[in-house]
């Protein structure tokens, strides 16, 4: 059984990286960074590899994530290529190839028909499931492998950069 994160640890190794990102030696807060990027660079690998083994390339599976994780489960082009911190000149063509694919559907907006949207379909539906479903164990067997002391530190990180330390 996986030991339980500490939050009080993790917020003291919050303060920790931001009295070492200021100080003389910035060894320790360059680890902690190291360590979190090592992690995500993992998963994320992993879950790209699952979406190509479905036919997408990391990018569009992105920009499906992005349009069935918004509130609406809706997105104007634009609204998309900011969330992909992309040209929207860019998110148009890696639009077209997940309508073609049928993934996503472009609607009007009813009470504005100047107006365009991205919605889900079931196949962008599905397909997501299903990549998540197959990337899941491969994430699980590999984040079981990390002890609290990696956990806390990633924590910690991430806590970092959108927490407390990040207005600094």
């Amino acid at each position: 059984m996986l030991e339980s994160v500490d939050f009080s640890r993790v917020k003291k190794r919050t303060r920790d990286a931001v009295r070492a990102r200021d100080g003389a030696n910035k060894h320790d807060y360059f680890m902690a960074v190291a360590h979190v990027r090592f992690i995500l660079r993992k998963v994320f690998r992993m879950i790209e590899e699952k979406a190509k083994d479905v036919g997408l390339e990391p990018l569009a599976h992105q920009a499906l994530l992005q349009i069935y994780g918004s509130p609406q489960q809706q997105l104007r082009v634009s609204e998309l290529a900011d969330r992909l911190d992309i040209a929207p000149a860019f998110a148009s063509n890696l639009i077209k190839g997940l309508v073609k694919q049928k993934f996503i559907k472009r609607e009007s907006v009813p009470n504005d028909l100047r107006v365009t949207v991205l919605r889900m379909t079931a196949a962008g539906r599905d397909v997501c499931h299903r990549i998540d479903a197959e990337v899941r164990p491969l994430v699980n067997q590999f984040t079981n492998k990390l002890s609290v002391d990696e956990r806390e530190t990633a924590l910690s990180i991430l806590m970092f950069y959108v927490g407390p330390g990040a207005s600094r």
